[in-house]
Protein backbone atom coordinates (compact mmCIF):
# COMPACT_ATOMS: atom_id res chain seq x y z
CA UNK A 1 0.00 0.00 0.00
CA UNK A 2 1.08 3.01 -1.00
CA UNK A 3 1.07 6.43 1.12
CA UNK A 4 0.01 9.05 -0.49
CA UNK A 5 2.21 11.85 1.41
CA UNK A 6 5.83 10.18 0.90
CA UNK A 7 4.88 8.90 -3.08
CA UNK A 8 7.94 11.78 -4.41
CA UNK A 9 10.29 10.39 -1.29
CA UNK A 10 10.49 13.88 -0.41
CA UNK A 11 10.16 14.94 2.97
CA UNK A 12 7.97 18.72 2.82
CA UNK A 13 6.30 21.29 5.09
CA UNK A 14 3.00 23.85 4.76
CA UNK A 15 1.94 26.09 7.18
CA UNK A 16 -1.55 27.31 5.19
CA UNK A 17 -4.65 24.66 4.51
CA UNK A 18 -5.92 24.78 1.11
CA UNK A 19 -8.88 26.80 2.77
CA UNK A 20 -6.64 29.43 4.25
CA UNK A 21 -5.10 29.35 0.57
CA UNK A 22 -8.14 30.23 -0.59
CA UNK A 23 -8.74 32.78 2.09
CA UNK A 24 -5.28 34.59 1.47
CA UNK A 25 -6.02 34.41 -2.54
CA UNK A 26 -9.60 36.25 -2.18
CA UNK A 27 -8.40 38.87 0.75
CA UNK A 28 -5.15 39.97 -1.55
CA UNK A 29 -7.61 40.07 -4.70
CA UNK A 30 -9.66 42.23 -2.21
CA UNK A 31 -6.80 44.88 -1.27
CA UNK A 32 -6.22 44.76 -5.54
CA UNK A 33 -9.93 45.91 -6.29
CA UNK A 34 -10.93 47.99 -3.62
CA UNK A 35 -7.73 49.69 -2.22
CA UNK A 36 -5.45 49.38 -5.37
CA UNK A 37 -2.04 50.69 -5.69
CA UNK A 38 0.25 54.18 -5.84
CA UNK A 39 1.65 54.28 -9.42
CA UNK A 40 3.89 57.13 -10.29
CA UNK A 41 4.59 56.35 -14.13
CA UNK A 42 2.28 57.60 -16.25
CA UNK A 43 2.52 55.49 -18.95
CA UNK A 44 2.00 52.26 -16.91
CA UNK A 45 -1.11 53.87 -15.66
CA UNK A 46 -2.33 54.68 -18.75
CA UNK A 47 -1.68 51.25 -19.85
CA UNK A 48 -3.22 49.28 -16.75
CA UNK A 49 -6.20 50.94 -17.44
CA UNK A 50 -6.95 50.23 -21.51
CA UNK A 51 -6.10 46.94 -20.11
CA UNK A 52 -9.16 47.34 -18.10
CA UNK A 53 -7.82 48.52 -14.66
CA UNK A 54 -9.82 51.63 -12.82
CA UNK A 55 -7.48 54.65 -12.69
CA UNK A 56 -7.95 57.52 -10.22
CA UNK A 57 -4.90 60.24 -10.34
CA UNK A 58 -2.03 57.93 -9.65
CA UNK A 59 -4.21 55.02 -7.97
CA UNK A 60 -4.80 51.72 -9.88
CA UNK A 61 -7.60 49.58 -9.02
CA UNK A 62 -7.82 45.85 -10.34
CA UNK A 63 -10.24 43.33 -10.62
CA UNK A 64 -9.61 39.96 -10.35
CA UNK A 65 -10.45 39.70 -14.00
CA UNK A 66 -7.54 41.48 -14.70
CA UNK A 67 -5.47 39.30 -12.61
CA UNK A 68 -6.67 36.22 -13.47
CA UNK A 69 -5.96 36.93 -17.10
CA UNK A 70 -2.46 38.23 -16.41
CA UNK A 71 -1.60 34.85 -14.73
CA UNK A 72 -2.79 33.24 -17.50
CA UNK A 73 0.47 34.50 -19.61
CA UNK A 74 2.93 34.57 -17.05
CA UNK A 75 5.58 31.93 -17.66
CA UNK A 76 4.87 28.52 -14.98
CA UNK A 77 8.39 28.76 -14.86
CA UNK A 78 11.60 28.58 -16.81
CA UNK A 79 15.41 28.23 -17.08
CA UNK A 80 18.10 30.21 -15.91
CA UNK A 81 21.64 29.35 -17.49
CA UNK A 82 25.13 30.14 -16.41
CA UNK A 83 27.67 32.31 -17.98
CA UNK A 84 29.02 29.96 -19.99
CA UNK A 85 25.39 28.70 -21.26
CA UNK A 86 24.38 25.62 -19.55
CA UNK A 87 21.52 25.29 -17.54
CA UNK A 88 22.12 25.72 -14.46
CA UNK A 89 18.80 26.73 -12.70
CA UNK A 90 15.03 24.99 -13.70
CA UNK A 91 12.50 27.32 -11.86
CA UNK A 92 9.95 25.39 -11.02
CA UNK A 93 7.67 22.74 -8.63
CA UNK A 94 9.53 22.17 -5.97
CA UNK A 95 13.51 23.11 -6.77
CA UNK A 96 15.35 24.95 -4.45
CA UNK A 97 18.67 26.43 -5.07
CA UNK A 98 20.27 28.51 -2.64
CA UNK A 99 22.11 31.49 -3.46
CA UNK A 100 24.40 34.10 -0.97
CA UNK A 101 23.49 37.46 0.32
CA UNK A 102 23.96 40.74 -0.93
CA UNK A 103 23.76 44.80 -0.53
CA UNK A 104 25.22 45.08 2.75
CA UNK A 105 27.63 47.70 3.45
CA UNK A 106 29.77 46.08 6.16
CA UNK A 107 31.75 42.94 6.02
CA UNK A 108 32.67 40.48 8.42
CA UNK A 109 36.21 40.14 8.03
CA UNK A 110 37.56 36.48 7.76
CA UNK A 111 41.18 37.26 8.74
CA UNK A 112 41.07 39.81 11.50
CA UNK A 113 37.56 39.30 12.53
CA UNK A 114 36.90 43.10 12.22
CA UNK A 115 33.67 44.80 11.27
CA UNK A 116 34.44 46.81 8.62
CA UNK A 117 33.05 48.84 5.35
CA UNK A 118 32.55 46.37 2.29
CA UNK A 119 35.52 46.66 -0.41
CA UNK A 120 35.59 45.58 -4.08
CA UNK A 121 37.88 42.47 -2.98
CA UNK A 122 35.11 41.41 -0.80
CA UNK A 123 32.65 41.00 -3.68
CA UNK A 124 35.69 38.98 -5.80
CA UNK A 125 35.96 36.63 -2.47
CA UNK A 126 32.34 35.87 -2.00
CA UNK A 127 31.97 34.91 -5.68
CA UNK A 128 34.77 33.12 -5.56
CA UNK A 129 33.92 30.98 -2.82
CA UNK A 130 30.42 30.64 -4.09
CA UNK A 131 31.57 29.08 -7.17
CA UNK A 132 33.33 26.84 -5.35
CA UNK A 133 30.91 25.65 -2.85
CA UNK A 134 28.99 22.99 -3.71
CA UNK A 135 25.43 24.13 -2.36
CA UNK A 136 25.43 27.43 -3.40
CA UNK A 137 23.95 27.41 -6.88
CA UNK A 138 23.54 30.80 -7.92
CA UNK A 139 24.76 34.51 -6.61
CA UNK A 140 24.08 37.89 -6.29
CA UNK A 141 26.85 40.80 -5.29
CA UNK A 142 28.36 39.66 -1.43
CA UNK A 143 27.83 43.41 -0.48
CA UNK A 144 27.82 46.74 -1.72
CA UNK A 145 31.51 48.61 -2.33
CA UNK A 146 32.18 51.35 -0.17
CA UNK A 147 35.71 51.92 -1.71
CA UNK A 148 34.39 52.57 -5.60
CA UNK A 149 32.78 55.75 -6.28
CA UNK A 150 28.94 55.78 -4.80
CA UNK A 151 27.33 56.90 -8.26
CA UNK A 152 28.77 53.73 -10.06
CA UNK A 153 29.32 51.39 -7.02
CA UNK A 154 26.63 49.07 -8.00
CA UNK A 155 28.40 48.85 -11.78
CA UNK A 156 31.61 47.92 -9.49
CA UNK A 157 29.63 45.56 -7.17
CA UNK A 158 28.24 43.43 -10.86
CA UNK A 159 31.83 43.76 -12.24
CA UNK A 160 33.51 41.97 -9.11
CA UNK A 161 30.64 39.20 -8.84
CA UNK A 162 30.80 38.35 -12.67
CA UNK A 163 34.49 37.93 -13.58
CA UNK A 164 34.75 35.80 -10.64
CA UNK A 165 32.06 33.13 -11.13
CA UNK A 166 29.89 31.56 -13.79
CA UNK A 167 26.96 31.01 -11.58
CA UNK A 168 23.57 32.65 -12.50
CA UNK A 169 23.87 36.19 -11.20
CA UNK A 170 20.85 38.27 -9.88
CA UNK A 171 22.25 41.83 -9.68
CA UNK A 172 20.93 45.03 -7.94
CA UNK A 173 20.57 48.27 -8.91
CA UNK A 174 19.66 52.03 -7.87
CA UNK A 175 17.96 53.04 -10.89
CA UNK A 176 17.28 52.41 -15.04
CA UNK A 177 20.57 54.05 -16.01
CA UNK A 178 22.45 51.16 -13.36
CA UNK A 179 20.68 48.46 -14.82
CA UNK A 180 20.96 49.50 -18.61
CA UNK A 181 24.91 49.23 -18.06
CA UNK A 182 24.61 45.97 -15.75
CA UNK A 183 22.71 44.81 -18.71
CA UNK A 184 24.89 45.95 -21.09
CA UNK A 185 27.86 44.34 -19.30
CA UNK A 186 26.35 40.96 -18.73
CA UNK A 187 25.58 40.99 -22.89
CA UNK A 188 29.61 41.96 -23.13
CA UNK A 189 30.22 38.80 -21.17
CA UNK A 190 28.16 36.59 -23.80
CA UNK A 191 28.59 37.92 -26.89
CA UNK A 192 26.02 40.03 -26.77
CA UNK A 193 22.21 40.53 -26.11
CA UNK A 194 20.85 38.21 -28.28
CA UNK A 195 22.67 35.18 -27.11
CA UNK A 196 21.79 36.82 -23.24
CA UNK A 197 18.33 37.20 -23.90
CA UNK A 198 18.49 33.27 -25.29
CA UNK A 199 20.27 31.96 -22.58
CA UNK A 200 20.02 34.60 -19.53
CA UNK A 201 22.45 34.04 -16.85
CA UNK A 202 21.12 37.54 -15.55
CA UNK A 203 17.99 38.14 -13.27
CA UNK A 204 16.53 41.74 -12.05
CA UNK A 205 15.62 42.65 -8.99
CA UNK A 206 13.10 46.06 -9.07
CA UNK A 207 11.65 46.71 -5.84
CA UNK A 208 8.17 47.97 -5.44
CA UNK A 209 7.41 49.73 -2.15
CA UNK A 210 5.65 48.71 0.94
CA UNK A 211 2.64 49.36 0.84
CA UNK A 212 1.12 49.25 -2.26
CA UNK A 213 3.66 51.50 -3.97
CA UNK A 214 5.43 51.25 -7.36
CA UNK A 215 7.38 54.53 -8.15
CA UNK A 216 8.02 55.24 -11.64
CA UNK A 217 12.44 54.24 -11.63
CA UNK A 218 10.70 51.03 -10.31
CA UNK A 219 8.57 50.60 -13.29
CA UNK A 220 11.14 51.96 -15.47
CA UNK A 221 13.38 48.62 -14.04
CA UNK A 222 11.20 45.98 -14.80
CA UNK A 223 10.05 47.25 -18.09
CA UNK A 224 14.10 47.44 -18.81
CA UNK A 225 14.25 43.92 -17.94
CA UNK A 226 11.12 43.10 -19.41
CA UNK A 227 12.31 44.52 -23.39
CA UNK A 228 16.21 42.07 -22.48
CA UNK A 229 13.88 39.21 -21.93
CA UNK A 230 15.04 38.67 -18.33
CA UNK A 231 13.87 36.91 -15.57
CA UNK A 232 13.03 39.43 -12.56
CA UNK A 233 12.00 39.12 -9.13
CA UNK A 234 10.16 42.15 -7.90
CA UNK A 235 11.12 42.12 -4.03
CA UNK A 236 9.04 44.13 -2.07
CA UNK A 237 9.79 43.89 1.61
CA UNK A 238 7.31 43.51 4.39
CA UNK A 239 8.33 44.65 7.94
CA UNK A 240 5.76 42.93 9.83
CA UNK A 241 4.88 45.70 12.66
CA UNK A 242 5.73 49.08 10.79
CA UNK A 243 5.03 49.11 7.37
CA UNK A 244 3.20 45.74 6.89
CA UNK A 245 0.23 44.16 9.20
CA UNK A 246 1.98 42.30 12.43
CA UNK A 247 -0.29 39.88 11.95
CA UNK A 248 1.54 36.63 9.21
CA UNK A 249 -1.72 36.45 7.91
CA UNK A 250 -2.25 39.98 7.18
CA UNK A 251 1.50 40.50 6.23
CA UNK A 252 1.05 37.34 3.67
CA UNK A 253 -2.13 39.30 2.25
CA UNK A 254 -0.15 42.52 1.86
CA UNK A 255 3.04 40.59 0.26
CA UNK A 256 0.69 38.84 -2.07
CA UNK A 257 -1.55 41.71 -3.23
CA UNK A 258 1.87 43.45 -4.01
CA UNK A 259 3.48 40.37 -5.87
CA UNK A 260 0.08 39.93 -7.79
CA UNK A 261 0.36 43.90 -8.69
CA UNK A 262 4.20 42.81 -9.92
CA UNK A 263 2.85 39.81 -12.30
CA UNK A 264 0.04 42.25 -13.56
CA UNK A 265 1.83 45.16 -14.81
CA UNK A 266 4.28 43.01 -16.62
CA UNK A 267 1.48 40.96 -18.06
CA UNK A 268 0.20 43.72 -19.34
CA UNK A 269 3.40 45.47 -20.64
CA UNK A 270 4.97 42.84 -22.14
CA UNK A 271 2.78 38.75 -21.98
CA UNK A 272 4.81 35.76 -21.20
CA UNK A 273 7.66 38.33 -18.89
CA UNK A 274 9.28 36.10 -16.46
CA UNK A 275 8.49 36.66 -13.37
CA UNK A 276 8.80 35.69 -9.94
CA UNK A 277 5.95 35.44 -7.28
CA UNK A 278 7.86 36.74 -5.12
CA UNK A 279 8.56 39.45 -1.72
CA UNK A 280 10.48 39.78 1.72
CA UNK A 281 9.28 39.22 5.42
CA UNK A 282 10.84 41.29 8.13
CA UNK A 283 9.61 41.00 11.78
CA UNK A 284 9.79 44.77 13.29
CA UNK A 285 11.09 44.12 16.47
CA UNK A 286 9.46 46.03 18.98
CA UNK A 287 12.35 46.08 21.38
CA UNK A 288 15.08 46.90 19.38
CA UNK A 289 13.24 48.42 16.02
CA UNK A 290 15.76 46.13 13.99
CA UNK A 291 14.05 44.17 11.04
CA UNK A 292 14.86 40.60 11.51
CA UNK A 293 15.85 38.30 9.18
CA UNK A 294 16.34 35.15 11.38
CA UNK A 295 13.24 35.15 13.37
CA UNK A 296 11.03 32.18 13.19
CA UNK A 297 8.10 34.06 11.70
CA UNK A 298 10.34 34.95 8.55
CA UNK A 299 9.99 31.06 7.49
CA UNK A 300 6.65 30.68 7.90
CA UNK A 301 5.63 33.64 5.63
CA UNK A 302 7.80 32.53 3.22
CA UNK A 303 6.71 29.18 3.30
CA UNK A 304 3.22 30.77 2.93
CA UNK A 305 4.66 32.56 -0.11
CA UNK A 306 6.02 28.69 -1.46
CA UNK A 307 2.58 27.15 -1.12
CA UNK A 308 0.74 30.30 -2.83
CA UNK A 309 3.51 30.07 -5.85
CA UNK A 310 3.02 26.44 -6.49
CA UNK A 311 -1.13 26.69 -6.26
CA UNK A 312 -0.48 29.86 -8.82
CA UNK A 313 1.89 27.76 -10.89
CA UNK A 314 4.70 30.80 -10.48
CA UNK A 315 8.35 30.30 -9.23
CA UNK A 316 8.73 31.89 -5.35
CA UNK A 317 11.84 33.39 -3.55
CA UNK A 318 13.03 32.82 -0.14
CA UNK A 319 15.61 34.31 2.56
CA UNK A 320 17.90 31.83 4.55
CA UNK A 321 21.09 31.14 5.92
CA UNK A 322 20.87 34.99 7.88
CA UNK A 323 21.21 35.84 11.03
CA UNK A 324 20.86 38.93 13.52
CA UNK A 325 23.71 37.95 15.28
CA UNK A 326 26.72 40.10 14.59
CA UNK A 327 29.58 37.56 15.50
CA UNK A 328 29.93 33.79 13.60
CA UNK A 329 28.49 32.24 16.96
CA UNK A 330 26.00 29.94 18.13
CA UNK A 331 22.91 31.88 16.89
CA UNK A 332 24.42 32.44 14.13
CA UNK A 333 24.29 29.03 13.53
CA UNK A 334 20.88 28.09 15.02
CA UNK A 335 19.24 31.00 12.59
CA UNK A 336 21.34 30.15 9.65
CA UNK A 337 20.29 26.45 10.37
CA UNK A 338 16.48 26.68 10.91
CA UNK A 339 16.03 29.21 7.55
CA UNK A 340 18.26 26.79 5.33
CA UNK A 341 15.98 23.40 7.06
CA UNK A 342 12.82 25.13 7.02
CA UNK A 343 12.54 27.08 3.21
CA UNK A 344 14.05 23.48 1.57
CA UNK A 345 10.97 21.35 3.72
CA UNK A 346 8.74 24.71 1.57
CA UNK A 347 10.17 24.22 -1.34
CA UNK A 348 11.10 27.57 -2.41
CA UNK A 349 12.97 28.22 -5.38
CA UNK A 350 15.45 30.33 -5.30
CA UNK A 351 16.58 31.02 -1.69
CA UNK A 352 18.76 34.17 -1.45
CA UNK A 353 20.75 35.68 1.67
CA UNK A 354 23.21 32.47 2.83
CA UNK A 355 26.11 34.57 4.68
CA UNK A 356 24.54 37.52 6.41
CA UNK A 357 24.59 38.73 9.38
CA UNK A 358 23.36 42.14 11.68
CA UNK A 359 19.83 41.80 10.20
CA UNK A 360 21.41 41.90 6.99
CA UNK A 361 23.88 44.86 7.17
CA UNK A 362 26.58 42.31 7.56
CA UNK A 363 27.93 40.07 4.63
CA UNK A 364 30.80 37.10 5.88
CA UNK A 365 32.50 34.72 4.31
CA UNK A 366 32.67 32.17 7.17
CA UNK A 367 28.81 32.61 7.50
CA UNK A 368 28.87 31.78 3.74
CA UNK A 369 30.72 28.49 4.11
CA UNK A 370 29.07 27.45 7.28
CA UNK A 371 25.89 27.96 5.35
CA UNK A 372 26.72 26.23 2.38
CA UNK A 373 27.46 23.21 4.63
CA UNK A 374 23.58 23.33 6.32
CA UNK A 375 22.71 23.35 2.91
CA UNK A 376 23.99 20.42 1.99
CA UNK A 377 22.81 18.66 5.02
CA UNK A 378 19.14 20.24 4.21
CA UNK A 379 19.25 18.47 0.73
CA UNK A 380 20.42 14.99 2.41
CA UNK A 381 17.63 14.91 4.07
CA UNK A 382 14.69 16.57 1.99
CA UNK A 383 15.81 13.37 -0.44
CA UNK A 384 13.85 10.84 2.43
CA UNK A 385 14.49 7.27 2.22
CA UNK A 386 14.19 5.24 -0.22
CA UNK A 387 12.67 1.92 -0.10
CA UNK A 388 12.56 -0.73 -2.33
CA UNK A 389 14.10 -4.43 -2.52
CA UNK A 390 17.34 -3.15 -2.58
CA UNK A 391 17.47 -0.56 0.30
CA UNK A 392 15.17 -3.05 2.51
CA UNK A 393 18.43 -5.23 2.78
CA UNK A 394 16.18 -8.42 3.60
CA UNK A 395 18.86 -10.54 1.92
CA UNK A 396 21.97 -8.93 3.41
CA UNK A 397 20.74 -9.34 6.68
CA UNK A 398 19.71 -13.25 6.25
CA UNK A 399 23.44 -13.25 5.13
CA UNK A 400 25.13 -11.52 8.06
CA UNK A 401 22.59 -13.53 10.87
CA UNK A 402 23.15 -13.16 14.50
CA UNK A 403 26.02 -11.65 15.40
CA UNK A 404 27.87 -10.32 12.69
CA UNK A 405 28.57 -6.80 10.84
CA UNK A 406 27.99 -5.54 7.31
CA UNK A 407 31.08 -3.46 7.36
CA UNK A 408 32.59 -5.89 4.32
CA UNK A 409 29.59 -6.79 2.42
CA UNK A 410 28.98 -5.56 -1.35
CA UNK A 411 25.87 -4.19 -0.12
CA UNK A 412 26.99 -1.57 2.30
CA UNK A 413 29.93 -0.51 -0.37
CA UNK A 414 27.56 0.33 -3.04
CA UNK A 415 24.81 2.41 -1.27
CA UNK A 416 27.13 3.80 1.67
CA UNK A 417 27.91 6.86 -0.30
CA UNK A 418 24.10 8.09 -0.95
CA UNK A 419 22.90 6.78 1.89
CA UNK A 420 25.42 8.79 4.45
CA UNK A 421 25.93 12.67 4.44
CA UNK A 422 29.67 13.29 4.90
CA UNK A 423 30.52 16.67 6.18
CA UNK A 424 33.56 18.95 5.72
CA UNK A 425 33.51 21.31 8.35
CA UNK A 426 31.74 19.30 10.80
CA UNK A 427 34.01 17.38 13.55
CA UNK A 428 33.39 13.59 13.80
CA UNK A 429 37.02 12.99 15.25
CA UNK A 430 37.70 11.20 18.41
CA UNK A 431 38.07 13.04 21.55
CA UNK A 432 42.12 12.36 21.68
CA UNK A 433 42.64 13.24 17.81
CA UNK A 434 40.69 16.08 18.28
CA UNK A 435 42.95 17.15 21.49
CA UNK A 436 46.18 16.32 19.36
CA UNK A 437 45.07 18.92 16.85
CA UNK A 438 45.05 21.60 19.16
CA UNK A 439 41.14 21.34 20.00
CA UNK A 440 39.76 23.51 16.87
CA UNK A 441 36.63 24.87 16.58
CA UNK A 442 34.49 24.90 13.88
CA UNK A 443 35.35 28.60 12.92
CA UNK A 444 39.11 27.46 12.71
CA UNK A 445 37.59 25.00 10.27
CA UNK A 446 35.84 27.56 8.32
CA UNK A 447 38.64 29.61 7.91
CA UNK A 448 41.08 27.28 6.81
CA UNK A 449 38.41 26.26 4.28
CA UNK A 450 38.17 29.73 2.92
CA UNK A 451 42.09 30.08 2.59
CA UNK A 452 42.67 26.58 0.82
CA UNK A 453 39.16 27.77 -1.53
CA UNK A 454 40.90 31.24 -2.06
CA UNK A 455 44.32 29.29 -2.91
CA UNK A 456 43.23 26.58 -5.24
CA UNK A 457 40.40 27.00 -6.68
CA UNK A 458 40.46 28.85 -10.24
CA UNK A 459 36.50 30.15 -11.48
CA UNK A 460 36.58 29.68 -15.35
CA UNK A 461 37.72 33.78 -16.19
CA UNK A 462 36.40 35.90 -18.85
CA UNK A 463 38.37 36.03 -22.19
CA UNK A 464 40.71 39.10 -22.52
CA UNK A 465 37.94 40.61 -24.96
CA UNK A 466 35.00 40.40 -23.09
CA UNK A 467 37.08 41.49 -20.01
CA UNK A 468 37.60 44.57 -22.37
CA UNK A 469 34.54 44.73 -22.61
CA UNK A 470 33.39 44.48 -19.26
CA UNK A 471 36.04 47.25 -17.74
CA UNK A 472 35.01 49.84 -21.12
CA UNK A 473 31.40 49.04 -20.20
CA UNK A 474 32.08 49.92 -16.81
CA UNK A 475 34.19 53.09 -17.24
CA UNK A 476 31.32 54.85 -19.76
CA UNK A 477 28.40 53.94 -17.46
CA UNK A 478 30.66 55.57 -14.43
CA UNK A 479 30.74 58.63 -16.42
CA UNK A 480 27.81 59.10 -17.74
CA UNK A 481 26.27 58.69 -14.05
CA UNK A 482 28.22 61.07 -12.71
CA UNK A 483 27.07 63.90 -15.27
CA UNK A 484 23.56 63.22 -14.07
Amino acid sequence: MENSERINQSVTMRVLSENELDQVYEAALKVLDRTGFKMTHAGAVAMCKKAGCRVDGDRVRVSKEVVEQCLESAPKGFTVYDRLGNPALDIRGRNSYYGCSTGSPHTLDYETGDIRPTRYRDLEIGAILSDALPNIEWVMPFGTTQDTPGEASFLYDFEACVKNTTLPVMFLSENVRDSLFIHEMAAACVGGRQNLQEKPFLMAYPEPLTPLFYPEEVVNRAFLAADWGLPQCPGTSQLMGATSPVTLAGGIVLWLSEALMSVVVLQIYKPGSRVFLSGNFGMFDMATSVSTVGAPEVSMCLTAQAQMGRRLGLPTWGLAGASDAMALDGQAAGESMFGIMAQGLAGLNLIHDVGYLGAGMICSPEMLVMGDEFCGMTRHFLRGIKVDADTLATEVIDKVGPGGNFIAEPHTFKHFRRETWFPTIMDRSYLQNWLNKGKPTINDRIKAKIEKILTTHKPVPLGDHELEELGRIRQEGEKAIKKQ
